[in-house]
């Protein structure tokens, strides 16, 4: 009976030290990987529509004195001075959307087709907030037949980009984006009105999708 006993206190005292040593090693990784990042130059990358659409429906109107909506312009700047205090970032661009069609209505002519077009309140501010950007020397990039989150991957995937010395955070409200979630880019998103936030990594991914890889999305949502 002794014997028995004395080998049931030494397996649990092996679970024991087992179930520590895991932990260990996790807290081993999540500081090497904390540290890896403190080191790393931050490169914050806005999906300039995401954003201003998420602000227009999250904001009550604001009017100027002149009679301009502009609720979707403070949010918009507001998101980005938020996430410049988080991150201090060495490095800042902004994506958007043309107003041409893209690659995939080639391809899908219903691309979109049925989507609501949303007021002109809305996109009369996107000139307002490209005219602070550019008085902030915030660099934009947009191209024809692309759409914004089209330009946010190439920018991550680009050699200047996607090294060891370079860490990505995407700033948008969609969602996709956490396709391109990996070891160099991170996801910064709005979860819910304009204070929520939520940085994605992939364990957060694997979390949210019930251990789906960020690699996996596209075939899920497909």
């Amino acid at each position: 009976m002794d014997a028995s006993l004395c080998k049931v206190r030494m397996g649990l005292k092996i679970i024991v030290c087992f179930i520590v040593f895991v932990k260990a090693i996790n807290l081993i990784r999540i500081w090497y990987n904390g540290y890896k990042y403190m080191k790393k130059k931050k490169f914050i990358i806005v999906d300039g529509n995401a954003i201003l659409h998420r602000s227009w429906h999250a904001l009550p109107p604001m009017i100027t004195k002149d009679g301009r909506m502009v609720n979707a312009v403070y949010g918009f700047l507001t998101t980005i001075f938020r996430a410049i205090k988080e991150y201090k970032p060495e490095y800042l661009a902004v994506t958007f959307d043309r107003k041409e069609k893209t690659f995939r209505h080639e391809e899908y002519v219903e691309y979109k087709a049925h989507r609501e077009k949303q007021p002109d309140e809305l996109y009369d501010q996107l000139p307002i907030v490209k005219n602070v950007l550019k008085a902030f020397n915030i660099k934009t990039y947009e191209k024809v037949g692309f759409e914004a989150d089209d330009l946010i991957g190439t920018l991550c995937d680009k050699n200047q980009v996607d090294n060891d010395e370079i860490f990505s955070i995407i700033v948008t409200g969609d969602m996709d984006a956490l396709q391109l979630v990996d070891d160099n880019t991170h996801v910064y998103t709005l979860r819910k009105g304009m204070n929520d936030t939520v940085e994605y990594d992939e364990n957060a991914v694997k979390e949210k999708y019930d251990g789906l890889a960020p690699d996996r999305l596209i075939d899920y949502k497909g």
